[in-house]
């Protein structure tokens, strides 16, 4: 699922906005639990069979979302074009990434580096948009880098798991968050022109596309009788929340907040995914682990606190 940035324009302030701050909360909070929950569905479905169900279920849900409203522009060769990007590296590669990175680590380290979206968010913004760095974006982004390494190094220094590659899998989340942030950038040259209920819609269907083929590969050699109820109910919260239910919260608190106050609140996504991994997962939480979890933290508050520049990126959830 994919918050997206929703500009100036809605930002107006509250006397009194905790509705919205709860909202901006929540949607952090539901990716960061799908991303560390995405641990138990991988083990059950293979991976681009999990990816086109998801879509699949989505594309069921949000159905009504593809109707063009009588106020919004007919869709231009370049809007298409950007949306097919945004699906292919925001949902498609995203997705992918995200779901053999956590196969071949842990929630943890999912949560760990999944905060330096911020940051990567910035950096792309400075290259492909000409946005500037402020040196408060710069510390942030050295914080995500530091945390991301400590998690790495003290994962691989350790006994891991039979069938998983920690380091592997951290690049692979590392690629997730990249691609996740080129979706915000890409994101920003259409939020002007189509709402954001039919961005999600769209994109969530060129996913299913894109993912069909290897899905049906899958699905012929897999025994979907041997999957129990709790876990389809895990997949269907998966597919809303990735694709639904984060866009709704993220857009009802941005309306009145301010983006660049909206953006502190990517810290939960890192809190709860891994939250999750400790508490539901069972991993184990060591001094070093907590010492990366802390540099993720404080980089995702740098990046995102208000005043850090013209740059004002905040993330999309997805």
């Amino acid at each position: 699922m994919s918050a997206t940035p929703a500009g100036g324009a809605m930002a107006a302030p509250l006397r009194a906005p905790w509705r919205s701050w709860i909202c901006l909360a929540a949607s952090m909070a539901l990716v960061g639990s799908y991303v560390g929950l995405s641990k138990w569905l991988v083990a059950v479905f293979p991976v681009f069979l999990l990816a086109g169900l998801r879509f699949g279920i989505a594309a069921l849900a949000m159905g009504g979302w593809t109707r063009r409203p009588a106020d919004e522009p007919v869709q231009t060769r370049q809007d298409r074009g950007l949306l097919f990007l945004l699906s292919l590296l925001g949902n498609f590669l995203f997705s992918i990434c995200m779901l053999f990175g956590v196969q071949l680590s842990t929630a943890l380290a999912a949560g760990v580096i999944m905060a330096a979206l911020p940051g990567v968010v910035a950096l792309l913004s400075r290259v492909f948009l000409g946005e500037r760095l402020s040196r408060q974006v710069l510390a942030g982004i050295a914080c995500a880098v530091s945390g991301i390494a400590l998690v790495t190094l003290s994962k691989t220094g350790a006994a891991t798991e039979a069938g998983t590659s920690p380091l592997l899998g951290n690049l692979l989340l590392l690629a997730a968050v990249v691609c996740e942030a080129s979706y915000v950038v890409i994101g920003k040259k259409l939020s002007g022109r189509l709402g954001p209920k039919r961005i999600s819609a769209l994109v969530n269907l060129w996913g299913l596309a894109l993912v069909a083929p290897l899905a049906l590969w899958q699905a012929r050699q897999f025994d979907f009788s041997q999957v129990a109820l709790p876990t389809w109910g895990l997949l269907v919260f998966y597919a809303l929340a990735a694709s639904m239910i984060t866009v709704w919260l993220w857009m009802t608190g941005l309306r009145h907040v301010p983006a660049s106050q909206a953006g502190v609140f990517t810290v939960m996504l890192p809190v709860s995914a891994a939250a999750v991994g400790v508490l539901l997962l069972g991993e184990p939480f060591s001094a070093a682990q907590a010492g990366a979890f802390a540099l993720a933290l404080l980089g995702v508050v740098l990046a995102t606190w208000p005043g850090r520049g013209p740059s004002g990126t905040s993330t999309s959830a997805h």
